[in-house]
């Protein structure tokens, strides 16, 4: 046999076998939909956001055991953030907004005008932290600096249509990312959020930029997840310079949404319909480790230690074992549509579990956004009857269903 292909064999069989000594699946409840978040002050103590499952659960052991420390009553939890272990912050998919005093055992909704839901959130200091919303639209930052005693609303119309991400170095500089009209979209400031610059655009309708990280060794470093639509491909972006270039690599999954890197090189993306795909030269090339669901947050901490939220909470470190189980998707919205092909009217009647969100957005077969034909917030569960225009020109399009659980893209053929 070819020595070289025994040495290709053996490569590989190691890496199977170490990489089956790093990421792990912690012993958490598993959620119905995805632990939409997480956040860890340090190796040992963390809060993790169990999304339709509407608890929030506390560890103190780095994961190894988790302690339940509240529910939300229906509404969908979006994204948890602690200032330190007593002081935390709590958003939905609604305009409550939580703030704990007591490291979680007891949650009291803030109410801060303007805001629909928040979908991200960043502590810049032991006294300031930002959040945003929403990627159901619209655009808007909120910043406190006294710990949340007081908050200001900041409407980012003028350069957004809708936020998912932000991310703050210090006080002052930070980014955010969402999409605009013209595509997925990075956001600078350098003033405290007062002026924005944007620094990146994917320049394709109906994309966002959905996660961001800097690389816990270089600071100049950078990197997104860039979420698209079927037919097209997800993207990794990647900036050595603080955000003022970057490259721009394809992810084999659409609906990309996670991003966590240990080094320049070496990194994991996921999201909705993928687990831990994993790429060792930057998003070159990539491989399916077939492990993991639903990806969504990664907070690494060095190139030993980082946890990641999906189905459950992972670990990677090398003490821990993999438990090699697959996990299913959790349960999705039932969209049933016709007639297709259609003359240009199309029906849909869809299934909602729950109170949800919906935007229902049309593009042509190579990809282009053509409008948005909806965009609902959902208060009572129960089957809907929608109706939609195609345009005139016959051909193959691309309906494209977001929602609070993950998305769906429905292929059209117009006569």
């Amino acid at each position: 046999m070819n020595s070289k292909y025994l040495l290709l064999l053996f490569t590989l069989a190691l890496f199977t076998q170490t990489f089956s000594q790093t990421w792990s699946e912690s012993n958490i409840p598993e959620s119905p939909s995805r632990y939409d978040d997480i956040f860890f002050l340090n190796e040992n103590l963390g809060w993790a956001a169990d999304g339709w499952g509407y608890n929030v659960f506390k560890t103190t052991d780095g994961g190894d055991s988790w302690e339940f420390q509240f529910n939300s009553d229906g509404e969908y939890l979006r994204n948890i953030e602690f200032l330190n272990a007593d002081i935390g912050f709590l958003g939905t998919l609604t305009p409550n907004f939580y703030k704990t005093t007591d490291g979680g055992e007891t949650w009291n909704v803030v109410n801060i005008p303007g805001v629909e839901a928040i979908c991200g959130m960043s502590a810049a200091s032991e006294t300031t932290i930002y959040g945003c919303g929403a990627y159901f639209q619209p655009a808007y930052i909120i910043k406190s600096t006294d710990s949340g005693e007081s908050w200001t609303f900041m409407d980012m119309s003028a350069y957004a249509d809708a936020l998912i991400e932000v991310l703050f170095v210090d006080e002052l500089n930070g980014y955010a990312g969402g999409s605009n009209e013209n595509g997925g979209i990075v956001l600078k400031t350098t003033d405290g959020g007062m002026s924005w610059t944007e620094i990146y655009n994917s320049n394709i309708p109906g994309e966002m930029v959905w996660k961001l990280q800097i690389l816990f060794s270089n600071p100049n470093v950078m990197f997104g997840a860039v979420e698209s639509f079927e037919p097209l491909n997800g993207k990794l972006i990647k900036s050595t310079d603080s955000g003022q270039t970057w490259v721009s690599r394809d992810v084999p999954d659409p609906y990309i949404q996670g991003v966590g890197f240990v080094t320049e090189n070496h990194g994991w993306m996921g999201g909705h319909n993928s687990g831990f795909l994993e790429t060792f030269d930057a998003g070159e090339t990539w491989i399916d480790t077939g492990f993991g669901s639903s990806l969504n947050r990664f907070l690494i901490f060095d190139g030993n230690l980082a946890f990641c939220s999906g189905r459950s909470v992972y670990k990677y470190a090398d003490a821990l074992s993999v438990n090699d189980l697959i996990l299913e998707k959790g349960e999705d919205l039932s969209i049933q549509m016709g007639p297709n092909p259609t003359d240009g009217i199309l029906n849909a009647l869809i299934d909602f579990k729950r109170n949800d969100h919906l935007i229902v957005t049309l593009f042509d077969e190579s990809g282009r956004k053509i409008q948005q034909l909806l965009r609902e917030t959902i208060s009572n569960k129960g089957k809907r009857k929608y109706q939609f225009q195609l345009p005139e020109k016959p051909g193959i399009y691309y309906i494209l269903f977001h929602y609070d659980l993950g998305y769906q893209s429905k292929k059209i053929i117009k006569k």
